[in-house]
């Protein structure tokens, strides 16, 4: 874990692909930019939108397709804010916000986020679990605790780079937009009635839930947190010219994304529609229901067969952007950075608990209930993500000329305002539903006291901004070079050095003598790892060890010919650990080390050392690769 003040998101491929491809064909160029929204994407088509789509296809036909359009619109406008304020500013939403609001609002904030990401990691868990369950037969709960292994997936994606994981999401995205056409073919839907879905109506209360559940499954605020990130990944020219480019690029990559979505998410409701509600059966609406019939109406294995493919491949790729933009958040709010895997494992584990506790007690019962009040939950959220975005892309003095124009300022306050007040008819027409059934006195005095404290957050997001007149250090769109007066060439008096003691050291040497000057001294590290090393630690006393102690005492020497004051130690057992402690026992102000290259499951075997011992010394490490 680290707590820093490293203002780049995703600071391990930040700027990792470069789009200054001058000899490259023209389409390599374009395509460059093409990746981030495919990852945002797929968190429109996570299982949370199977449960709120087939709800909604069952119980009223077509009647809310225009709700999935809306919500896609929505999402197109709001995803290219999103991206604006990170292509421009450099910054994603917890970022702009943090620097933005007091410490008590961005605590909130953070808190309000995280609980939106756990949300979304409940539908997945439970979604990847069902389809799991539905192609192998097992119990939910021990496909519930299988999902705990995507935690390595997810590892092995991030060593290999943004590029290829974005190409792993986009074959997922592939494999479920080719199961739902499928699907669709073998349903056979009337597109006539499917285009008199088109016409904004809402059939009740239930209908009003599923709606809201819909374009809280639909426009989800950990997006805007994660592609305000992503565009970030794109390494461009920081001008006029080069700005306007990328802004365009994105705004395609989007609409090509998100329209894939919108075709994923429509397909699931007209499948519903089609093939459950003009046949009498109203009341499917748990997704393993829906697996059940959909043989018994079409008439073929297939059909469930690639249901479940891509409920499964929905889930994986949802749960990998997730982890995602739990890590922007984490460091944008908190400026705390913990290694990936752990984050990983810890949102993972966060939506395991509620999910086996609702099967432990309810059993598999009603499983899909607590899909679409995730959904709920994440449209309850989504106005803290918006009002702020929409503040941040208004204000010219850190947007400059790129701040976005009145008419589609209008467009994102009017779509703020639909959401805000289906939300707040939503939670009022729920709350006076339990006050008519119940006598709890203390449960109504919570409800009314969130309530009450919803609002109160909403009208200080939005008026904070506004009325604030403290400015505060919020860097110019285009801020001018400072000259270079006033560096100061670092002198470093003493030097650790971790040596291996193979023909490596010759050039971590090298390095370290290089940042010398005639008064340094050094002092030589090596860390014994025999097993009795790791037993007895520095009371070990085998052949290892003192034919270690020999080599550090022959370098020793090496250097003190050369000129240099140096001496050597020799620490046990972990490595890591063992080269923090003598650093800062010996008061070193510098450190080098080697570095492998090790990647995915070797960087398991061999160890994290270096990130483990950068998170832990303040000094500055020198990493030499061997």
């Amino acid at each position: 874990m680290k707590n820093g003040h490293a203002q780049i998101s995703l600071s391990e491929v930040h700027e990792s692909v470069d789009t200054n491809l001058s000899s490259a064909p023209l389409w390599k160029r374009i395509f460059s930019f093409f990746g981030p929204a495919y990852l945002v994407s797929v968190g429109y088509m996570d299982p949370g939108n199977w449960a709120t789509d087939l709800a909604g296809g069952s119980k009223f036909g077509y009647a809310l397709i225009w709700v999935l359009l809306m919500s896609n619109l929505m999402a197109l406008l709001l995803q290219s804010l999103s991206a604006r304020l990170g292509i421009v500013r450099g910054r994603d939403l917890a970022q702009a916000n943090r620097e933005t609001y007091p410490k008590y609002i961005n605590l909130v904030l953070y808190l309000l986020a995280e609980v939106a990401i756990a949300a979304c990691d409940l539908a997945e868990v439970l979604g990847m679990a069902i389809g799991i369950q539905l192609l192998t037969g097992i119990p939910l709960l021990y496909a519930v605790l299988i999902t705990v292994f995507d935690t390595f997936l997810f590892l092995l994606l991030q060593r290999l780079g943004i590029r290829k994981m974005e190409a792993f999401i986009i074959c997922l995205v592939g494999i479920i937009g080719f199961s739902f056409l499928t699907e669709i073919i073998l349903a056979k839907p009337n597109f006539g009635q499917v285009a008199k879905g088109f016409a904004p109506y809402i059939p009740g209360n239930e209908a009003l839930y599923i709606a809201i559940g819909i374009i809280g499954a639909t426009v989800m605020p950990h997006n805007l947190y994660l592609h305000s990130a992503l565009v970030q990944t794109r390494k461009f020219k920081k001008d006029s010219n080069g700005i306007k480019r990328a802004l365009k690029l994105n705004l395609i990559d989007s609409t090509i994304a998100l329209n894939l979505a919108f075709f994923v998410n429509a397909a699931i409701l007209i499948l519903a529609a089609s093939v459950f509600f003009f046949r009498g059966r109203t009341d499917v609406a748990e997704i393993k229901t829906a697996y059940e019939l959909l043989n018994q109406f079409l008439g073929t294995k297939l059909a469930p067969t690639l249901f479940a493919i891509a409920l499964i491949a929905a889930g994986q790729s949802s749960t990998i952007t997730g982890t995602l933009a739990g890590q922007i958040v984490m460091e944008g709010y908190l400026r705390i950075r913990i290694n990936p895997w752990i984050r990983r494992l810890m949102t993972r584990l966060i939506a395991i608990i509620p999910a086996v506790i609702v099967i432990l007690i309810n059993g598999e019962k009603n499983i899909d209930s607590l899909l679409i009040l995730s959904q709920v939950v994440l449209s309850l959220q989504l106005s803290f993500a918006i009002i702020p975005l929409i503040h941040f892309v208004s204000d010219k003095t850190t947007m400059g000329a790129f701040a976005i124009k009145p008419l589609t300022k209008i467009a994102a306050w009017l779509i703020t305002s639909v959401l805000v007040y289906l939300n707040l008819r939503m939670v009022v027409e729920q709350a006076a539903g339990y006050f008519a059934t119940s006598e709890n006195v203390y449960w109504k005095a919570i409800i009314i006291v969130s309530g009450l404290v919803f609002v109160a957050l909403l009208i200080i997001s939005f008026a904070y901004p506004i009325m604030s007149k403290r400015r505060r250090d919020i860097p110019e769109v285009h801020a001018k070079a400072s000259g270079l007066q006033e560096i100061a060439v670092p002198v470093f008096r003493k030097i650790a050095v971790a040596l291996e003691f193979s023909e490596k050291d010759e050039k971590l040497l090298s390095y370290a003598i290089g940042q010398a000057h005639e008064h340094t001294s050094f002092v030589l590290i090596h860390v014994v790892e025999s097993v009795s090393a790791k037993v007895l630690e520095k009371d070990a006393d085998d052949l290892e060890t003192r034919k270690d102690q020999e080599h550090i005492d022959f370098y020793v020497q090496r250097i003190i010919q050369m000129g240099y004051q140096a001496s050597g130690i020799l620490g046990f057992n972990q490595r890591a650990r063992e080269i923090v402690r003598i650093v800062k026992e010996n008061d070193a102000d510098m450190l080098v080390i080697g570095a492998h290259g090790h990647t995915g499951i070797k960087d398991w075997v061999y160890g994290q050392t270096i990130d483990s011992v950068r998170h832990e010394l303040k000094i500055p490490v020198l990493v030499v690769h061997v």
